[in-house]
C-alpha cells in the first residue's frame, strides 16, 4: 500500500461520512477527526434552527479542518467534512496539499430516510435540499473518487481502501 494520505470523506449530511470515516481510519491505522467537532457553537445553533451556513460561517470551520489535515500530512489521517463546494475543497487543499477526497453520494430519498432516523444530531433533514443544491461534485482535476452509499459501511470502506491502494 502507498504511504498514508490525508483523506477527506465528503458529501452531504446523512451519507455516512462519520461512520465510513472512522472505519477507513481504522483500516488505514491513522487518526480520525469528525468535522462536526470543529464547528463553533454559533454554527451548531444556526444549523439546529434549520438555517444553512453561509461561506462566512464555514470559513473558520474549514480553516480548522485544514489545519488538522496539515498537521497529519506526514503520518496520514481521515477527516469527515461536507466540502460541498469546489472553493471549500480548494481552501482545504491550500492548507494541506495532497488531500484525497472520498465523496459519498447516493439517492436523495435514501439520504433523507437516514437523516430522519438519526437522533440527537443538530443537522436536521430540513437542510438536505440546501446541501444538495450547494453540492459541487468532484471535478476531473481533483484528487478523489465517488462511492455510492447504497452498500453497507464496511463494503464502502473496503472499496475506499482499494481505491487508495491504487492511488
Amino acid at each position: 500500500m502507498n504511504p498514508p494520505k490525508v483523506v477527506v470523506v465528503m458529501g452531504v449530511s446523512g451519507t455516512g461520512k462519520s461512520t465510513v470515516g472512522a472505519l477507513l481510519a481504522a483500516g488505514l491505522g491513522v487518526p480520525y477527526a469528525e468535522a462536526d467537532d470543529f464547528h463553533s457553537p454559533a454554527n451548531i445553533a444556526k444549523m439546529t434552527a434549520g438555517l444553512p451556513l453561509d461561506d462566512a460561517d464555514r470559513a473558520p470551520w474549514l480553516d480548522a479542518i485544514g489545519d488538522w489535515a496539515r498537521r497529519h500530512l506526514a503520518g496520514g489521517g481521515v477527516v469527515s467534512c461536507s466540502a460541498l463546494k469546489r472553493a471549500y475543497r480548494d481552501r482545504l487543499r491550500a492548507a494541506a496539499p495532497g488531500l484525497f477526497f472520498l465523496h459519498l453520494t447516493g439517492d436523495p430519498a435514501l439520504i433523507a430516510e437516514r437523516m430522519a432516523a438519526r437522533r440527537g444530531h443538530f443537522m436536521t433533514g430540513r437542510l438536505l435540499d440546501s446541501q444538495l443544491a450547494t453540492l459541487e461534485p468532484l471535478q476531473p482535476d481533483e484528487s478523489g473518487t465517488e462511492l455510492d452509499i447504497g452498500a453497507r459501511p464496511d463494503a464502502i470502506t473496503e472499496q475506499a481502501l482499494a481505491v487508495l491502494a491504487a492511488n
